[in-house]
């Protein structure tokens, strides 16, 4: 595993392979069947190749520029607020669990389970319980990503 410097020039050479992913893996990620993974291969949307076994699998920058290009639109932004916050996610409040002082809100942001913790007067001030439309912000510093592991 490379261990990459602060600000480093990410090349082709200091990155490994792209992987291969199988149909049914590529289905799981795009949150689709087998059967629509196998159709966009049939459409020419997805190419496929295969592996040392023989079965039918995607190249992962392959399934990630699709996904990008065919990613379903986002529920519209209730709000239309400017914001410097990139990370808007629009969904429906599923649960509403409070105290005295704080409370639990959880949202539906397409697929997505979005909790946030936030004060009992806040959640009372927004009028939120479950049925409310509203947007999730993200303004984070810290994000963290995971791999599977090292190989």
């Amino acid at each position: 595993m490379t261990c990459f410097k602060p600000y480093m020039r990410i090349t082709s050479d200091t990155i490994r392979s792209v992987p291969m992913i199988r149909i049914r893996e590529a289905a799981e990620l795009l949150g689709v069947s087998d059967d629509t993974v196998r159709r966009w291969i049939d459409d020419g949307g997805l190419s496929v190749s295969n592996d040392q076994a023989g079965r039918k699998t995607v190249d992962g920058a392959a399934l990630a520029a699709f996904a990008r290009d065919h990613a379903s639109a986002a529920p519209k932004d209730p709000l239309s607020i400017a914001s410097s916050a990139r990370n808007r996610f629009a969904g429906l409040v599923t649960r509403v669990v409070t105290d005295t002082v704080m409370a639990q809100v959880e949202m539906l942001c397409g697929p997505f389970t979005v909790v946030s913790l936030m004060s009992s007067d806040a959640v009372r001030e927004l009028g939120l319980e479950p049925g409310s439309i509203a947007v999730a912000v993200v303004k984070a510093t810290t994000v963290i990503v995971e791999t599977p592991g090292a190989q």
